[in-house]
Formats: C-alpha cells, structure tokens, sequence
C-alpha cells in the first residue's frame, strides 16, 4: 500500500518487534524504499549514502510521515575510512543492530571493457565488494549483541553464474559476483552465531515512488516485470521469520 502521513498500526495477528535496521545507499531507488517500509513498521532507521543531503532528505521524508526514529550518515563504501568512521558513528547511536541491508552498490554500464574508465570500474568494485565486505565486518560486533541479527545483501541476478541479460559493464557482473561469493561464505561462517545471511538476487526491476499513487497501481501480474513492491514483501517476509528459519536466498525467474 501508500504511505500515508501518520503511524499505521500492524496487521491484526502480527505485530513484529521493533527492531534497529540500517540500510547502505539508502538516499534514492530501492535503498530509500526499503528505508520507509522499515520506518513504516516502526523501526529504527540508521541511513547511509555517499552524499549526506541526499540522505538527510529520506530521513526528512520519513519524520514527515510521522516516524522520528531516524538517523542519517555519510558513507563513502569505496573509502575504508569512511566506512570505519561510518561504523563508528553507528556505535555512538546504538548499542547492537538487529539488521544490515547490504543495499549499496555502483552501477556502472556498458557492452565492453573499454567502455567505461578506469576509475569507474575500480570505484564500481571497490563500493560493491570491498563496502560489502568492511560494513559487515565493522558491524557485525553490533550484529551479535542483538537477539535477532540479521544480513540482508541485495545482490542481483548479474551475481547469478551464467547470467548475461542485465546490460551491465563486465565490472559490475564481477562485482556482483564478489558479493554472491562473500555471502556463500558468511552464511555457514556466521549461522553458529545466530547471524542468518540472507541474499536477494532480483534481475532488472520497476521501483515506483512508494510515496506516489503509482505504488499501488504498477502491474504485478505474471507476465509483468518484477516490483520493488515484491522485494519490499520479500525482504519483509525474511526478517520476520522464526530463528529456526534460515533463508539463504531469493532466486527470481527472469521474463524477459
């Protein structure tokens, strides 16, 4: 559904614990998505992105609904020390998180190896694989104080071995395959902690604005392209599932 101005209550039945949620590139497409659907529910953003404004204005938007349980901070992922001094403003706001969305990435587009430059393709694999990488790394100690810590990676089917319709740059395919291999990893690594790693891997997506009558009007039938509708309710689904319940992955039929 819409957002809507004002506090909306859970669906009868289910009313999920608050949780503390941060999302990596959250100032535009589906990273500020997620970041009001996870406000809507009543928890506790703490918002990243390269460029402090644009995120200060998805923290604007969310108190403008009417939840004030927001953070907004910069974060360069291709800058180690940004992401160290990004973890560490974290540690200043709270004392554990219960979800990390690995939602940060560059696209960088393009037919052939030369079509893109230099510091374009080291900058692509640098904020996808190596922020992926130091995020989770610097707050995971966050993550393990938390009784119901979760990973979120939004990766993408160019992460999937064989894979070759989204039109992507050759870096941003080795990229994405970067973050499916950590996953692979951290997911047995991290499950006797309780940590469930659990990886998204949409192809190309519609993300109309959730705060514009088109979220409720984009066609979601068989035959149409995917939503960030669905990988909104699909993140959703994942997170509130029983400890008992480890999904590792969502696989995505490409139709087109």
């Amino acid at each position: 559904m819409t957002l809507q101005n004002g506090n909306q209550a859970a669906p009868a039945g289910h009313e999920p614990r608050a949780r503390r949620v941060v999302i990596t590139g959250a100032a535009r497409d589906f990273g500020r998505t997620l970041a009001l659907f996870f406000a809507r529910r009543g928890d506790e953003v703490l918002l990243s992105a390269r460029n402090l404004a644009a995120v200060e204005h998805v923290a604007a938007e969310i108190r403008g609904l009417g939840f004030d349980k927001v953070h907004a901070l910069r974060c360069d992922l291709a800058d180690p020390a940004s992401v160290r001094a990004f973890a560490d403003g974290i540690a200043t706001v709270t004392d554990h998180i219960d979800v990390l969305v690995n939602n940060g990435a560059s696209w960088l587009p393009g037919e052939d190896l030369a079509s893109a430059a230099d510091e374009d393709i080291a900058a692509t694999v640098a904020s996808t694989v190596t922020g992926t990488v130091l995020v989770t790394k610097h707050l995971l100690p966050l993550l393990l104080k938390s009784d119901r810590p979760d990973v979120v990676n939004l990766i993408s089917s160019a992460g999937l071995t064989g894979n070759h319709r989204t039109q992507a740059h050759a870096a941003f395919y080795a990229a994405k395959h970067g973050q499916a291999g950590l996953a692979d990893l951290l997911s047995p690594q991290l499950r006797p902690q309780g940590v469930r790693v659990i990886s998204l891997y949409p192809p190309d997506f519609s993300n109309p604005d959730p705060l514009g009558p088109e979220w409720d009007t984009a066609p979601r039938g068989a035959g149409d392209q995917l939503t960030a509708h669905s990988l909104v309710e699909c993140v959703m689904f994942a997170v509130d599932q029983p400890r008992d319940c480890f999904i590792k992955a969502f696989h995505f039929e490409q139709t087109s």
